[in-house]
């Protein structure tokens, strides 16, 4: 017996994508609404999981030796509104 592959986070994607269109264009019936509806959640939280996944992998890095260290750089993050991110709404400003 032949087993399923599990479709890639591309064609997962796509696939919520399609939903999300569908259902923006209002001209579903009900009942098939809330089936997609309750596909697109499915997706999304698969589709989360794999990101996160993902996210865990690339934040370990592999030393000269071939050891494993965890990645911490918080600071790089440009969602992070704290000490190290100068970016915009930091409060600095020129004077002249």
């Amino acid at each position: 017996m032949a087993t399923k592959e599990e479709p890639t986070f591309e064609e997962q994607l796509a696939q919520l994508q399609q939903i999300v269109n569908q259902l923006e264009q209002g001209n579903v019936p009900l009942e098939e609404a809330l089936q997609q509806f309750q596909e697109g959640i499915k997706l999304s939280k698969e589709l989360q999981g794999k990101l996160t996944n993902a996210e865990k992998t690339l934040g370990h890095l592999i030393d000269d030796d071939g050891s494993e260290k965890v990645y911490e750089g918080s600071d790089d993050d440009p969602s992070n509104n704290g000490g190290g991110n100068r970016g915009y709404g930091s409060g600095d400003q020129v004077k002249g």
